[in-house]
């Protein structure tokens, strides 16, 4: 959970909406039939945003508000907006964060781990009792500065989901296929790479899927991308309750028709406005798009 203030080359938001749980919540939220969040924020957290998620029907018990301020990400996008460039970071109350998941919550069946310092994804990994599929998110940050923390979290999920710098710095693989096995060897079954324009793969053991990016002209800003791929491939998940092959393929379209409307707004501008018929007439095009 977090304020971003970035600027694109089509404008500037000032400490909007942001954060991996949040983009990751939204977009679940169109297909999972229950869903909550665990995070943390501090005393400036306006009441407003929390009715943003509220009205997604995202539950907020996990929510804790910590004395302090929350943390906020400056960055800016130049060019193709390929990479971000990030200009300043105020961790704010997550640098204590002590994550608590409700009780009820930790029988959930499905669990999506996001870009977090991995000691805390760990703890929220240890406190679920039930769990049917966990997918863990990370970034370069942590795989350069607390490297066996992640990989012991790693060794202990379902899945990881990781962009090609990702996966390469990771394992020390230039070849994405060999980066991936390599991966798959840490612990986890599946491996989803997130590849911006170049859609997103699936690789396991005996499995190799890919999809494209869903064709759109109107890239306004990419922040909160690969979170809304995640998020929408688990809610799909969870609605459909399975996780064998053919499902985690559908899973991943849910995943890629969510992310090409996340980069349509800034912040939650687009994604917060969808409508099902929307979605269902993506997922439709993409589908056609990709059989022959």
């Amino acid at each position: 959970m977090a304020f971003d203030t970035l600027s694109t080359p089509h404008g500037r938001r000032t400490r909007c909406i942001g954060g991996a749980a949040t983009h990751a919540s939204v977009a679940a939220s169109y297909f999972a039939p229950s869903l909550g969040l665990v995070g943390v924020v501090g005393e400036d957290f306006p009441a407003a945003y929390r009715a943003i998620l509220k009205r997604r029907k995202v539950a907020l018990d996990g929510l804790s508000t910590a004395k302090g301020k929350t943390f906020h990400w400056k960055g800016r996008y130049d060019g193709d907006m390929a990479v971000a460039q990030t200009l300043k970071t105020d961790l704010g109350v997550f640098a204590t964060f002590d994550p608590a998941v409700p009780a009820p919550w930790r029988k959930a069946p499905f669990l999506f781990l996001a870009n977090i310092e991995p000691g805390i994804q760990e703890k929220v990994l240890k406190q679920m009792t039930a769990l049917r599929f966990s997918l863990l998110d990370t970034m370069n940050l942590w795989i350069s500065i607390r490297r066996a923390a992640l990989l012991k979290v790693v060794k202990q999920v379902d899945a990881v989901v990781l962009n090609d710098q990702e996966i390469r710095q990771l394992t020390g693989e230039s070849s994405l296929i060999k980066a991936a096995k390599a991966c798959l060897k840490l612990g986890p079954s599946h491996v989803f790479l997130k590849r911006g324009e170049h859609g997103a793969t699936l690789i396991g053991a005996k499995e190799y899927f890919h999809l494209p990016a869903f064709p759109t002209d109107k890239v306004v800003d990419p922040t909160g991308a690969g979170d809304s791929f995640a998020g929408g491939l688990m809610g799909w998940l969870a609605r459909e309750g399975r996780t064998s092959p053919a499902a985690l393929r559908a899973a991943m379209a849910a995943g890629v028709v969510l992310s090409s409307f996340q980069v349509e707004g800034f912040s939650l501008e687009r994604t917060v406005r969808l409508k099902t018929p929307e979605i269902a007439g993506r997922l439709k095009a993409l589908r056609s798009m990709t059989n022959f």
